[in-house]
């Protein structure tokens, strides 16, 4: 009795090591939790999802990763003779419902697509989860089931201590009788009960479920991060993510350069409004115009009252008194002359001089006065925005001072230096990169002979440029020159770097898995760079939403 009575106390706690063991709040294993059949061709990815007794059908383009949508899609389950469409949904998905994905254990499906793009036949497997596992642990592991049932975790703990004890005290009775057998056999019973005590204290139960039905019970697929460094994306992610990948093939591109460059304003539609000969500031009518206020050519911007020195203004007085003299002069002689020839003493020709004498002096006297007193007008040169305003009514200003620039905002030009034995007349296309990752479209204008800080000035007419950008942002240009190369090319969001700060890309390579390549990069242009290293012609490469791929954890 003794000994049966050891055997059941070791069975359970051997069972509540195994629970232990298979504990099913363990973290799975990373990777897929729900059955699953996939299948590709050349011009499409599959991926079905067992969930809730439904098949959930992604269909996807398989060099761009482009969800496939409005397909007819007709499903041969097994052996069966008929096909069942799959019905479509609105978030681009195909549902199939069938029995057999309730019974069967492996069912082969086959896919007709027809589509407006291709029609293909793809096959897969669905492999479903194993049945539920019948408890194999020991009858007593059962009895432990019932006992969980009955009483509570401390009765347990209280009933297992009596169970020691008593089993304790009957050990050491045995064995001072010299029945060592039966004494043995009564302190493996102890040892049992004691390892029971402790899994009730631990709270150690056994599962309900095996541990790999409760891993697929236990929710839906998620990003994970593989032993081998690799991601598993489920398509439900790469749907919500957008990612999207781009075969690789080599073209036919031409090699550039990075510059430090800056924006400046076009030379043919901006103007600097200045005083030639200084005074002070008057504001016009509506008064002076500010910064960013879009000005028309001829439009007045200020009124500059001339301002001369004393002796300027004395030299001025007396000049304009000799002549009121002479004019006074020229009037008497004129009278006299007419005076005369009415009575035909003189001829009317000296009172036809006479009069051109005194038209003369007076014009000279309007000059002077004009010098004194008329204002000089400041009008825009040309049509633009005002980026510089140096005035203020009242303000005295020297001749030649900058008072007013005004720049065209859509037309703008970038000025780069080149360094080293580059040619700057062999550059070309060029694109421009801010500093906040806008980019400009340039055109190439020339170049100076003339080297500043022992580089070539090279000078770009951006096209449609965005109104945020002002003149004087520094900025990068990404020149190509005249040399052309085979390489393989993607954009530039596509290259991310690792946790290790390594370059790299993502590698679409299978339905649902995806693996980092360390690169080697070149400059292409803004939008797109060289990938000299790490990857071959015909690699699905993520172009979007790589980022997002690469925090995958």
């Amino acid at each position: 009795m003794v000994a049966i009575l050891a055997g059941l106390t070791l069975a359970v706690p051997l069972g509540s090591l195994a629970a232990h063991e298979d504990d099913p709040q363990k973290p799975a294993a990373a990777g897929p939790s729900l059955p699953r059949v996939t299948a590709r061709s050349e011009n499409y990815e599959l991926v079905g999802i067992l969930t809730a007794g439904q098949l959930v059908i992604y269909l996807d383009r398989f060099s761009t990763n482009d969800p496939v949508s409005n397909a007819k899609l007709a499903v041969t389950i097994g052996d069966a003779a008929d096909a069942v469409m799959a019905e479509a949904r609105p978030d681009g998905t195909y549902v199939l419902n069938s029995p057999r994905f309730k019974t069967a254990r492996e069912i082969e499906l086959v896919f007709a697509i027809t589509h407006v793009q291709g029609d293909d036949l793809l096959a897969g497997t669905l492999r479903l989860a194993p049945a539920t596992r019948a408890d194999t642990s020991s009858l007593v592991s059962s009895w432990r089931v019932r006992l969980d049932n009955v009483l509570t975790p401390i009765q347990q703990a209280v009933l297992l201590t009596l169970a020691a004890g008593t089993l304790a005290v009957l050990c050491a009775v045995l064995i001072h009788r010299r029945r060592f057998a039966l004494g043995t056999a009564s302190a493996f019973a102890v040892l049992g009960t004691v390892g029971l005590l402790v899994g009730v204290a631990r709270g150690a139960t056994i599962p309900d479920h095996p541990p790999e039905r409760a891993a697929t019970l236990g929710g839906a697929d998620s990003p994970a991060r593989l032993p081998d460094s690799s991601l598993f994306v489920p398509k439900t992610t790469q749907r919500l993510l957008e990612v999207r990948t781009l075969p690789l093939a080599p073209l036919t591109v031409r090699r550039a350069i990075n510059l430090i460059g800056r924006t400046i304003a076009d030379p043919h539609r901006t103007s600097l409004v200045q005083s030639i000969n200084g005074g002070r500031v008057l504001p016009p009518e509506d008064g002076l115009p500010r910064i960013g206020q879009m000005v028309t050519k001829g439009d007045l911007l200020a009124i500059i009252e001339p301002s001369f020195p004393l002796a300027d203004r004395t030299t001025i007085a007396e000049r304009l008194g000799e002549i009121e003299q002479l004019m006074a002069v020229a009037e008497s002689k004129l009278r006299r002359n007419r005076s005369l020839a009415d009575q035909q003493v003189i001829p009317r020709g000296q009172v036809i001089d006479a009069e051109a004498e005194l038209e003369g002096l007076r014009n000279r006297r309007e000059v002077l006065r004009a010098t004194r007193a008329e204002p000089e007008m400041l009008r825009a040169a040309t049509s633009g925005v005002i980026t510089l305003a140096r005035v203020m009514p009242g303000q005295v200003v020297q001749a030649q001072d900058i008072l007013f620039q005004v720049v065209d905002p859509a037309s703008l030009w970038i000025e780069a230096l080149v360094y080293d034995a580059i040619d700057p007349a062999t550059l070309r296309e060029a694109t421009a990169v801010t500093a906040s990752g806008q980019t400009l479209k340039l055109v190439y204008q020339g170049f100076s002979r003339t080297l500043q800080h022992h580089a070539a000035v090279v000078q770009f007419a951006a096209q449609n440029p965005p109104p945020s950008v002002g003149i004087g942002l520094p900025l990068t240009v990404i020149a190509t020159t005249g040399e052309s190369l085979t390489a393989l090319v993607v954009p530039r969001e596509a290259v991310v770097r690792s946790a290790n700060g390594q370059v790299i890309v993502w590698h679409h390579v299978g339905e649902e898995r995806f693996e980092a390549r360390p690169v080697r990069t070149e400059p292409l242009d803004a939008a797109r760079v060289i990938i000299s290293a790490g990857v071959n012609p015909g690699d699905r490469i993520v172009v979007r939403a790589a980022d997002l791929v690469n925090q995958v954890r």
